[in-house]
């Protein structure tokens, strides 16, 4: 968990600055997909360690790990039938809650011209392209991206949310 924490501790946007710079295609400018990819696995993985190891230090701790522990149950044994289990319902909200996270910082990204460039395109990017169009007053070229984004966001937050509730054990009846 400690380099857990160092790798929190590096800002995601520093690491696609300098994976951008070490990357770079020679005579080309902004950032690849690869690098992007790479560069959000290298830091998005660590909230959900953080997660995971809380979620199986507490589980492994529970009234029925320790009868199943005091019963002859093998470690193995626990972990498939109560542990995993029980686990799955908050990394599946975390993931829902994280792709969002993920598409804002790719269209950030975009935004400020760091993210994918032409012939790809990303929100972000269409965004930033919509900035000229608001000199000449054609303000949609920056609301109808900046909607989507908004949009998706919030279908996947609340994906998250519906999924909490339906997985949420002390809410069964």
């Amino acid at each position: 968990m400690r380099i857990a924490e160092v790798v929190y501790s590096i800002p995601y946007l520093l690491i696609v600055i300098l994976m951008s710079v070490v990357f770079a295609k020679e005579g080309g400018s902004g950032t690849s997909l690869l690098v992007l990819i790479l560069a959000m696995t290298l830091t998005d993985w660590v909230p959900m360690a953080i997660l995971v190891r809380g979620q199986v230090l507490q589980l492994k701790e529970s009234e029925y790990s320790l009868a199943a522990e005091s019963i002859g149950a093998s470690k193995n044994w626990i972990l498939a039938k109560h542990i995993i289990p029980n686990t799955l319902g908050p990394i599946l909200v975390n993931v829902t809650l994280t792709i969002p996270r993920a598409i804002f910082a790719e269209a950030t990204l975009g935004f400020l011209g760091l993210g994918l460039q032409a012939p790809r395109s990303s929100l972000g990017s269409l965004a930033n392209d919509g900035l000229a169009g608001l000199a000449v007053g054609n303000a949609y070229q920056i609301i109808i991206p900046a909607i989507f984004i908004s949009l998706i966001m919030f279908a996947f937050n609340v994906l998250g949310d519906g999924l909490q509730d339906s997985l949420d054990p002390r809410q069964r009846k």
